[in-house]
């Protein structure tokens, strides 16, 4: 489809982004789920443009729905252009589970793009994992989770600023992990956390274009 191909493009453009993976093999084949620090609305489709173009075509970023669902243009950009899942953050009931409807596009055969702050940092701290995470972890045991860091994408596109800065950034991909047996929801959310962090010396130095 040209339109992401384009899309694609664009990214790599504004952001400068430079993929690097870090003791973990490329995508082929395998059900995973890409989770990262969040810090701006470049975030998801940075990642998804850094993918080999064959793990683009099967995997989905997970999104806001009261966001990226609120007007036709959004939900153009989020779910035409990038197929994302969206999901809600608030009201949760049990038929509308946003870790049920996770689990089934993975059990569809979808990799999955999730950031599990659950909200934008406003200047680049991370904040406490969700428990969303290990929630999906326990529903699809057979996924490798994978930590990426993002660099820079905060300053990109800062909170609250339409256009983009020009920066470059990097997306650095660590060793896939899965939850261990009977390992705690706090043990494994610190560990998943401590993963992404320890991604962030591998981040080449971003400079102004």
């Amino acid at each position: 489809m040209w339109l992401r191909s384009s899309s694609v493009f664009l990214t790599r453009l504004i952001t400068g982004v430079n993929p690097v993976w870090v003791d973990c093999p490329a995508p082929c084949g395998q059900l995973r789920v890409y989770f990262a620090n969040h810090g701006s609305h470049l975030d998801f489709a940075t990642l998804w443009a850094a993918l080999p173009a064959a793990a683009r075509e099967c995997t989905r970023p997970v999104a806001a729905r009261d966001y990226w669902g609120k007007t036709a243009a959004n939900r153009a950009i989020a779910v035409g252009l990038f197929n994302s899942l969206l999901i809600a953050r608030e009201g949760i009931t049990r038929k509308d589970n946003p870790i049920e409807q996770m689990a089934t596009a993975m059990r569809e055969g979808n990799s999955l793009i999730l950031f599990p702050e659950g909200t934008r940092s406003a200047d680049g701290t991370m904040c406490a994992f969700k428990p969303g995470l290990y929630h999906l972890a326990a529903k699809v045991p057979e996924a490798e989770f994978v930590p990426v860091y993002l660099q820079n994408l905060n300053r990109i596109l800062p909170k609250g600023h339409l256009l983009p800065i020009p920066l470059l950034s990097s997306v650095v991909f660590g060793a896939p992990l899965k939850l261990e047996p009977g390992e705690k929801k706090q043990d494994f959310l610190k560990r998943t956390q401590e993963a992404v962090v320890n991604l962030m010396p591998h981040a080449t130095h971003a400079e102004s274009l």
